[in-house]
């Protein structure tokens, strides 16, 4: 099968999406998608259809993602990762006890399986994603997108576990308030269901 550029050049928007959530630097993310490009244009003879191209695409990005990260992690700022970041937060969520404070408990979703299948979340998912301080960001696409495991996340940005599973659960706390507000309870939703 011959692939056509065109259906590269399509693909870009979402590869370069899905980049720059992980990696945060243009120049990196642009080297990545000309590395996946290539490859795929490369190694055409290997894709046989036992998947769309768009998949098979994106786990390329996603091995040259994770080759782009390992590469970086020597330019990873350890300070800011600290454990107070945004400790404030919890305070206004949680109770002395670890649970949802009345006021703050998020809505139940509705469906959220059909909504992870539109497109307009994954924008919305996009923009929440992008208001996490960039290394939490970067350890939910780890953990979430790339499959790594907590062990593998560790030793990549020189975390102890406790510390990545605390980062974990404060990006997804984090998504999941910015999803309630801006998808299940706000106008993103409302509007797909008509």
């Amino acid at each position: 099968m011959t692939i056509d550029t065109s259906v590269l050049n399509a693909l870009r928007p979402d590869m370069t999406r899905f980049a720059y959530l992980l990696l945060r630097d243009q120049h990196a993310v642009e080297d990545v998608i000309q590395e996946t490009m290539l490859t795929a244009i490369e190694k055409q003879d290997g894709f046989k259809n036992k998947s769309s191209l768009k998949t098979w695409l994106f786990s390329i990005l996603r091995n040259k993602t994770i080759d782009a990260l390992r590469r970086g992690k020597r330019e990873v700022n350890i300070s800011t990762l600290s454990n107070d970041e945004d400790d404030s937060f919890e305070e206004v969520l949680f109770n002395h006890h670890g649970a949802w404070n009345l006021e703050t408990k998020p809505n139940a979703w509705s469906n959220p399986d059909a909504s992870f299948e539109q497109k307009q979340f994954w924008s919305v998912f996009d923009a929440c994603l992008n208001h996490l301080p960039a290394q939490t960001s970067r350890i939910f696409m780890m953990r979430e997108f790339l499959e790594f495991e907590v062990e593998d996340i560790c030793k990549e940005l020189s975390l102890t576990t406790s510390n990545c599973w605390v980062i974990l659960h404060r990006a997804r706390t984090k998504l999941r308030l910015c999803l309630d507000t801006k998808w299940f309870s706000g106008q993103g939703f409302q509007a797909s269901r008509s």
